[in-house]
């Protein structure tokens, strides 16, 4: 098949699915509340606003088990909630992407009447209905790996500001405010979900299930019992810098010994045969000239 086809079928497919999706999704009569009240204010005894139930997000509900929309969940906790991807959002987005794909895989039938056809359809839909679920994993990963790079550093200035006379809230909202990665916004979070009334056990334990870094979750637990039992957070912050730095430096040598066996594959199979072919190539052209 021509690359002026599959461009025609993705220019066919692209803009229906974003359509669909866009017209399922949206809540008219949210927005136009939302837009009259930064225009006007909230009039006074005005009544409620009413929100359309969504069909393709309740259809999609229904369709998604329970135990796999916890789980979507959870990575995008990980992921750290992304505004422009909200969970139901997440939800609704799966099927109109595997009915985008099924869409394409039919269209490229009726084109091309072969059995392969029927298989790459199906790819094609299973790896669209799966693709948002490996963006948010991916984002997560790439997430939880800067928290882990961070938290010696900011352990470091929290045990600084604690030695100099602030406290353990006051400290960790110093090098929140001083730091920009998500670390410095988990730790925000837990800071407002103190404000707000939460207990510090609950808030602390809300941190540790967003950051699957081990070493966080070693850091609230060893928070969580210097609170319960009145033990001075200062030795406790300069023990978990200390262990966070050498587990830091140990990972970082870890991964220079992985090094040697990761570049063997690429070498043996991309730059031996070129090297091979530059150096043989010429003696043995020469060779069957020779010999022919």
């Amino acid at each position: 098949m021509s690359p002026f086809v599959w461009a025609l079928i993705a220019l066919i497919i692209v803009p229906l699915a974003y359509f669909i999706w866009t017209l399922t999704t949206a809540d008219r009569k949210g927005i136009v509340a939302i837009q009259s009240n930064l225009g006007s204010g909230f009039a006074s005894g005005s009544g409620s606003i009413v929100r359309r139930p969504l069909v393709l997000l309740e259809v999609a509900r229904k369709l998604t088990p329970g135990s796999y929309e916890a789980k979507l969940d959870q990575w995008l906790a990980l992921a750290g909630r992304p505004q422009s991807m909200p969970l139901g959002k997440l939800i609704a987005l799966k099927p109109t992407l595997a009915l985008a794909g099924a869409v394409g895989g039919t269209l490229l039938f009726l084109l091309s009447p072969v059995p392969a056809i029927v298989g790459l359809g199906l790819f094609l839909t299973i790896f669209l209905y799966f693709l948002p679920d490996l963006l948010i994993y991916n984002v997560g990963i790439k997430r939880q790996d800067a928290i882990k790079l961070e938290f010696p550093n900011t352990l470091d200035q929290m045990l600084i500001s604690v030695e100099a006379g602030l406290g353990f809230e006051s400290a960790m909202e110093r090098a929140s405010a001083q730091g920009t990665g998500p670390l410095a916004e988990e730790l925000i979070r837990t800071l407002q979900d103190i404000q707000v009334g939460r207990p510090r056990q609950e808030s602390y334990d809300a941190l540790a299930d967003r950051c699957s870094v081990p070493d966080v979750r070693s850091f609230v637990l060893a928070v969580i019992q210097a609170d319960k039992y009145g033990i001075g957070i200062a030795n406790v912050l300069r023990a978990q810098a200390k262990q966070a730095r050498v587990k830091r430096r140990q990972n970082a040598e870890e991964k220079a010994q992985k090094l040697p066996v990761k570049v063997l594959f690429p070498l043996l199979f991309c730059i031996f045969p070129v090297l091979f072919i530059v150096l043989l190539g010429p003696a043995v052209i020469r060779i069957i000239e020779a010999f022919s």
